[in-house]
């Protein structure tokens, strides 16, 4: 999940959302880790939680003044996303949907974010987490990513020089349906 980045008091600028600097505020959701898919994280602004927690919990945070945010390992089968006769993913609720890449070099989450954009009918924020590095925001934006938080230990500003170096319609082309 996620890490924060706390330097002299204050929280790193480590995200790029629709091209620009934010910081990261989300809170993975932590526990027992027998209870922590089944427990409900409280109604307070930023928890991330698991695709598991979040089905479990789903009603409950379909009804919640804050909506939560869905961590995706890059094994998840985003389908479970989709409630029984749906065709697309129901928004209530959700925040943004965060895909992990563990390492780089593993492709799956571009498959995910794909799947997401383009069958299930994702067409809010969604993050690429985890070894993200300058080399790679272009080619997640072309799989319909449009947040990206930047590994520690890269310069984020310079992810997003080299995001820029693509012309905003050629990212449209990729990005969630219209």
């Amino acid at each position: 999940m996620p890490e924060h980045d706390h330097h002299a008091g204050q929280v790193r600028r480590n995200v790029i959302r629709d091209g620009r600097l934010i910081a990261d505020n989300w809170l993975a959701h932590s526990g027992d880790a027998h209870e922590a898919d089944n427990a409900c994280v409280p109604d307070e602004p930023g928890y991330l939680v698991t695709l598991e927690n979040w089905v479990a919990c789903r009603d409950r945070y379909r009804v919640r003044q804050h909506p939560v945010a869905i961590y995706l390992s890059p094994d998840a089968e985003p389908q479970i996303l989709l409630e029984a006769g749906a065709t697309v993913i129901n928004p209530t609720g959700i925040a943004m949907i965060a895909i992990d890449f563990p390492i780089y070099t593993d492709g799956r989450g571009y498959s995910i974010a794909q799947l997401l954009r383009h069958q299930l009918g994702w067409t809010g924020e969604l993050r690429a987490v985890g070894d993200v590095m300058i080399d790679t925001v272009h080619y997640l934006a072309r799989c319909g990513f449009n947040s990206f938080a930047i590994k520690p230990g890269h310069d984020p500003a310079a992810a997003l020089r080299a995001l820029a170096t693509f012309s905003s319609s050629y990212q449209r082309s990729y990005g969630p349906p219209s």
